[in-house]
């Protein structure tokens, strides 16, 4: 199956180490030197590390205390949330400079549709190394990029030459570079369902194309026709400037873990406050609340109602939150509990922001 123009040109910028590096420039003490960003040597989950923590296996979402383990000069700082959004901002900003279609994932990477931009420019990895110039000269951090024909790819690309690099993957190198491509690192592949591809014989792009879609979607379900269409090339979700949101949360880990759950109705009364500032915040209402529990194990569940009418204030919700905590026997202890609110009253009407043959 040979791919056929026009091809749009998408740009998935991603900045490097985005929480750590910040840290690292406000404080000039902290540069050169192995930082983890939340947590701490004795509970708390890592939410960013520096990329001199990567090289001891420091990863995100890894516990404090493994991380102090496998890096025993290992410094923690907490998160500055304001700060990030702060710098996201204008980064963000721009990103403008150079098309309206700009779709943020978060607060460190967003895609960019310069198809048609408002430089001109018709080479996409130019724009896209132009935009890392800027970044490091407005902003003095570093960012990485990925070039394609879709977001698929773009994001794929982002993460070959990492850090402060970038990579394009032109038109007509698109097949073979999915064929080639590591299952483990097609994006929206997690470790489980790689795992699942290993035992059948599924183990870079190439592998994954010898199977016909009935039989992927077998193995996969749904996700398995995404699977044979994106291994071909085929992704056709566009640039999306404005995102619908589907979701408020609020949550909080414990310096201690939690067995009563009289002491947790406490907790969640100030959880709930704030996912009430949040909700008022932004206009919006919900239908569905959930309770997310995260075990001493860090085994999570979740427990959700649906309502018929539309919730925004503590006073409306709490009597669902403390139904669902009393639902059933709680686990082990807890380090953390969440709530948030889904079908919501935005996902059918209002949108929130939160976003030929091309030379690449």
């Amino acid at each position: 199956m040979e791919l056929q123009p026009p091809f749009r040109k998408i740009i998935h910028v991603d900045m490097d180490a985005f929480y750590a590096s910040v840290e690292q420039l406000d404080n000039p003490d902290l540069r050169g030197k192995p930082l983890a960003v939340g947590g701490n040597e004795i509970r708390g989950v890592v939410s960013a590390a520096s990329y001199e923590a990567r090289k001891f296996g420091v990863r995100s979402a890894m516990s404090g205390a493994l991380a102090k383990q496998k890096c025993p000069h290992l410094l923690f700082v907490p998160p500055r949330f304001a700060r990030y959004k702060e710098i996201s901002a204008k980064i963000r900003a721009l990103f403008y400079d150079y098309t309206d279609l700009v779709e943020p994932l978060s607060l460190d990477e967003a895609y960019l549709d310069v198809t048609e931009n408002k430089k001109g420019n018709p080479s996409a990895s130019l724009i896209a190394k132009e935009i890392r110039q800027r970044i490091w000269d407005e902003v003095e951090l570093r960012a990485s990029a990925g070039i394609s024909i879709n977001k698929f790819i773009a994001k794929v690309a982002s993460d070959i030459n990492k850090p402060n690099g970038q990579k394009t993957v032109n038109p007509e190198e698109v097949i073979l570079f999915l064929e080639e491509l590591s299952i483990n690192k097609f994006y929206g592949i997690g470790k489980v369902t790689a795992a699942k591809m290993h035992n059948h014989g599924i183990f870079k792009g190439s592998d994954l194309k010898q199977k016909t879609k009935e039989e992927l979607i077998t193995l996969f379900g749904k996700s398995g026709g995404q699977y044979y269409h994106i291994v071909r090339g085929i992704h056709n979700s566009e640039v999306k400037a404005n995102r619908i949101r589907k979701s408020i949360a609020a949550e909080r880990t414990f310096n201690e873990n939690i067995s009563s759950e009289v002491f947790m109705v406490e907790r969640l009364e100030h959880i709930a406050k704030e996912l009430e500032r949040r909700m008022l915040k932004s206009n919006t209402k919900g239908k569905t609340i959930t309770l997310k529990i995260k075990y001493s194990d860090f085994t999570q569940q979740t427990r959700s109602k649906t309502v018929a009418f539309f919730m925004q204030t503590k006073e409306e919700f709490f009597p669902v939150v403390k139904e669902l905590l009393y639902q059933e026997k709680l686990k082990n202890s807890v380090r953390l509990l969440g709530l948030s609110f889904g079908n919501l009253n935005t996902e059918k009407n209002t949108p929130v922001f939160v976003q030929l043959k091309f030379d690449f």
